[in-house]
């Protein structure tokens, strides 16, 4: 299953004469009758997807006001598809040929009779209509008989462009973060093995302190060795405890395996490793913490600064 972004952009454009869904500008090829008359009045519907990070889906809308309708079915479609990110929906409409005039239908003509008929038997005065307003009634109507179909089938390639540029966005983020995760190991690796020589280090350095402050007080006179030393031992495996970061190196290895696994099986992963994002910010400041030697607070130092490059590449998955 692919990882998907939240960042992407999609266009396409249908037309009210034309069932082809495109992720382009579709042609329309008019069909005119034999004294060069259009057959149908033609609107070409185009719709522009914009897509970034969020932490819910959060949809936004640019219609025409002849299309305000068409807002819930968009929704929809979009709610199906996309779980995450602010996106934004742009709709335009223009007439493919604003200057042909229509071929009349007779369904048309027949209701423009009937309100003819029934406006003057009211209104004896009224004027009947003339062939221009018929012209144009008839080419008014012709045109939006279509549009909504032409939306929604620009709308669902729209949809498909953008699903497809997430992909490969999220493709090129779960390159980026693996490298991370490499890098997160490699310094774990480092780490290990200068735990034990750290601690032993420290410990000596205690016991060595703990002489000197006894000798200082006089306490060595009064109380026996065999006390001072156990004392001195349990105190310096309680520092010893206190400065040993191989738990916190293990639990950082477990987030990894975990990071990774997600990247690997994909969907909606993006909640998901900004919580592991976090418990692994935990471990490296905790090891920071406890760090007593040089080598280990920059290895902590450079762990940070890779968790927070992951963590600027999770917030645009979604």
């Amino acid at each position: 299953m692919s990882v998907y972004s939240m960042t992407g952009y999609a266009t396409a454009t249908s037309s009210s004469a034309n069932d082809t869904k495109t992720d382009a500008k579709s042609s329309v090829d008019a069909s005119q009758n034999n004294d060069g008359v259009s057959a149908k009045a033609a609107a070409a519907v185009t719709i522009e997807l914009r897509s970034v990070n969020g932490r819910f889906l959060d949809l936004s809308f640019r219609l025409p006001d002849e299309l305000r309708a068409l807002e819930p079915a968009l929704r929809e479609t979009l709610a199906a598809s996309f779980k995450r990110g602010k996106i934004e929906l742009r709709l335009n409409t223009k007439a493919e040929s604003d200057t042909a005039w229509p071929q009349p239908q007779p369904d048309q003509l027949n209701r423009l009779s009937r309100l003819e008929t029934s406006v003057q038997a009211w209104m004896p005065k009224a004027q009947g209509l003339s062939v221009n307003e018929v012209m144009h009634w008839c080419k008014g109507g012709s045109a939006s008989e279509k549009i909504d179909d032409a939306a929604l089938q620009a709308m669902r390639a729209a949809v498909k462009g953008l699903l497809d540029a997430r992909a490969r966005e999220g493709k090129r983020l779960v390159a980026v973060l693996m490298e991370r995760v490499t890098r997160l190991r490699e310094l774990a690796a480092l780490a290990e093995p200068l735990v034990p020589a750290v601690v032993q280090r420290q410990q000596q350095k205690f016991l060595e302190r703990w002489e000197e402050a006894l000798t200082a007080v006089g306490a060595a006179q009064t109380i026996s060795k065999q006390a001072l030393q156990e004392r001195a031992i349990n105190e310096a495996a309680a520092y010893a405890i206190r400065i040993d970061v191989a738990e916190e190196l293990a639990r950082l290895r477990a987030h990894l395996d975990e990071v990774t696994r997600l990247l690997k099986a994909g969907g909606e992963v993006g909640k998901r490793l900004d919580f592991l994002i976090q418990e692994l910010l935990r471990e490296a400041n905790t090891m920071g913490s406890k760090a007593s030697s040089l080598e280990l607070t920059n290895i902590s130092v450079e762990m940070k600064v890779a968790i927070e490059q992951l963590r600027e590449q999770v917030q645009n998955l979604e």
